[in-house]
């Protein structure tokens, strides 16, 4: 066999891994993002489908191998812009309704009830502070870590937080009530 002949076979085994690896990461992408956009399901469907096509260019461009981190990086930043652009568009529909605009595309959560109720009412909350308490409750991230993903200060990030916990608490007990 040729150098040409074994590049091929190079190029053939490392497309069968990505393949490989898109099969297993799929799953975990989709679940990664779904708990982190409120349950939303075609929103988690849509980033999910956005990963992957950065993954498929990533992995053609060959600049980068690609593997299960990056992918989780590439969720959590488009996840970032999901949250940014939504904000943007709720500032334009309360300017011009001259009222709010709340998110009522939950889908079904399949499970616990409490996790269900949880994320029902995650996805109520309003979208800045949903990114901001799913970034530090659910990813872990340090105050300081927050404000620097979303580009905010860290007080204004404090006031973020304590705003979204009452909308979360205040969502969570009124769905008991129904």
């Amino acid at each position: 066999m040729n150098n040409a002949e074994a590049g091929v076979v190079g190029a053939e085994a490392d497309e069968t891994a990505f393949r490989a690896l898109c099969a297993k990461a799929i799953p975990e992408v989709y679940s990664y993002v779904l708990h982190r956009c409120g349950g939303c399901v075609p929103v988690a469907e849509d980033l999910t489908s956005e990963v992957m096509v950065a993954a498929v260019a990533e992995f053609r461009s060959q600049g980068r191998r690609v593997d299960m981190a990056w992918l989780i990086a590439v969720a959590h930043n488009k996840l970032l812009d999901h949250w940014r652009r939504h904000e943007r568009e709720e500032r334009r529909l309360r300017l011009f309704w001259g009222g709010g605009a709340e998110d009522t595309g939950l889908g079904a959560w399949e499970g616990d009830e409490a996790r269900a109720r949880a994320l029902g009412a995650l996805g109520r909350v309003p979208v800045a502070q949903r990114a901001a308490l799913t970034l530090r409750y659910l990813d872990g991230l340090s105050v300081p870590e927050v404000a620097r993903q979303l580009g905010r200060s860290v007080h204004a990030v404090e006031s973020l937080l304590a705003r979204g916990r009452r909308s979360f608490r205040r969502v969570y007990l009124e769905q008991a009530d129904d």
